[in-house]
């Protein structure tokens, strides 16, 4: 289904730019009132919620004020993980739940995604009718109708209560040394008391947010900083989040980083001790090695979009109840609805502890293939698939390596970026071919 304005994960840009204006922004917040405020509620309400970036507060103002023209009242939670305000829209009994944010993006980047009043993304229909929504006249309704807005006040410590709640009561983290990251962001507030209250010595990363500084060489995307963080304060565990706390790598004792992979099937397995799990989702990213493991396991595995949600859509579809994404998006159906990076981290903690085995000795017998991934910065629209170099050097990699491994080309749903990703059996093999790609596509790459 076609959509305008609406990415892989709700709508995103550059801030100052359409779509991310206060004009925009505005008539958004609006035109999802009249379609997210229905279903027989005299007065529908909805949660705004976001992560640190300074541009959160006017975007809030705008979206608070096209909510109340619709006639929705709105609940604003401050600085809150992306997962919390699907927890508190549900908890809430709210119509919906607005989330302000650009995830693992910098700083002058942002974005407003939805969630349903069940605490889900939203189908794409119900984007579309948005869509059409913001097409219409936008007419405030009679000043007796408009929406009011209120504070909630104790939002970080209802959601930090929920995540203590995923972890099995006869266990705890005393005598764990964790470093947590938290890319000064959205979790700065909420996760390291999560692991401090159950039992673990925290060390915090990344829990200083100016408005300016999140994701900068900090959290998910620069695990780095963790592994630098471990290995400093001698700490068993490293755990990194991204900007709105919903992706999660994992750092051991030595270093080692952890994706999202190998975090999955460390869960999955988990799980195993405590009943059957007949398959888990992964996408087109997923290692193969993750599908060949879990089927020794005897666990089925099936591939979605790229995308959590598209990740959330297969689980649903099959009754399955784990995915999740390499990058670190983890999906626990049995404790969330969404992906949530402290939760995530939470399960594989809890079987660490269940299990009394390291993180490397829980997915040893998991060995990843090497991938390499380059993006490629391009023009909005670019039509790669008719790109003839870019065809040819693809034959020839796929030639190349025949069933030893494959190439996977996608363009990014939420930044202006072409990602070329190779598998291979060795690194120096991935590396190599993953450069001939982006070579083929040096005439119309965007500098960056």
């Amino acid at each position: 289904m076609s959509r305008k304005y609406f990415g892989t994960d709700g709508v995103r840009g550059r801030v100052g730019e359409p779509p991310i204006t206060p004009e925009f922004v505005l008539r958004l917040g609006h035109a999802a009132g009249r379609v997210l405020g229905g279903g027989g509620r005299d007065r529908p309400a909805v949660l705004i919620g976001k992560d640190t970036r300074l541009s959160g507060y006017m975007l809030e103002a705008s979206l608070e004020a096209g909510f109340a023209s619709a006639g929705v009242d709105v609940m604003l939670s401050g600085p809150l993980p992306t997962p919390a305000v699907s927890y508190l829209t549900r908890a809430l009994r709210l119509s919906a739940g607005v989330v302000i944010s650009a995830s693992h993006n910098p700083f002058d980047d942002n974005g407003i995604k939805f969630f349903s009043a069940d605490g889900n993304k939203l189908a794409d229909e119900i984007e579309s009718r948005i869509e059409r929504a913001l097409e219409e006249p936008m007419t405030c309704v009679r000043s007796a109708q408009l929406g009011r807005a209120k504070r909630i006040e104790d939002a970080a410590g209802r959601y930090i209560e929920f995540c203590k709640s995923t972890f099995p009561n006869v266990l705890d983290l005393r005598g764990m040394r964790i470093v947590v990251d938290c890319a000064h962001g959205a979790a700065y507030q909420t996760a390291p008391h999560v692991f401090h209250e159950l039992g673990a010595d925290v060390i915090e990363l990344g829990t200083e947010p100016d408005g300016l500084n999140i994701n900068d060489a900090v959290g998910a995307t620069h695990p780095e900083t963790l592994v630098d963080g471990v290995l400093k304060h001698r700490a068993d565990i490293g755990i990194a989040l991204d900007g709105d706390a919903d992706r999660l790598v994992m750092v051991d004792n030595t270093g080692r980083i952890y994706n999202g992979d190998e975090l999955l099937y460390a869960i999955v397995k988990d799980r195993l001790r405590l009943g059957p799990v007949t398959g888990a989702v992964g996408t087109l990213m997923s290692n193969l090695a993750l599908e060949q493991a879990l089927a020794n396991l005897g666990v089925g595995f099936m591939r979605a979009k790229v995308g959590d949600r598209y990740v959330l859509e297969t689980l649903l579809e099959a009754g399955w109840l784990y995915g999740g994404e390499s990058s670190g998006h983890l999906l626990c159906l049995d404790c969330h609805t969404t992906g949530d990076g402290t939760i995530s981290a939470l399960q594989v903690l809890g079987a660490m502890r269940r299990l009394e085995l390291s993180l490397p000795e829980l997915v040893g017998d998991l060995e990843l293939l090497p991938q390499k991934l380059i993006n490629v910065r391009i023009e909005r629209g670019f039509d790669w698939q008719s790109h003839p170099a870019l065809a040819v050097a693809c034959r020839e990699v796929e030639a190349e390596l025949g069933s030893m491994g494959r190439i996977l080309i996608r363009a990014s749903g939420t930044e202006p970026l072409l990602r070329l990703m190779v598998e291979a059996a060795s690194d120096a093999v991935a590396d190599s071919m993953a450069r001939r790609l982006a070579e083929a596509l040096a005439d119309c790459a965007v500098p960056g």
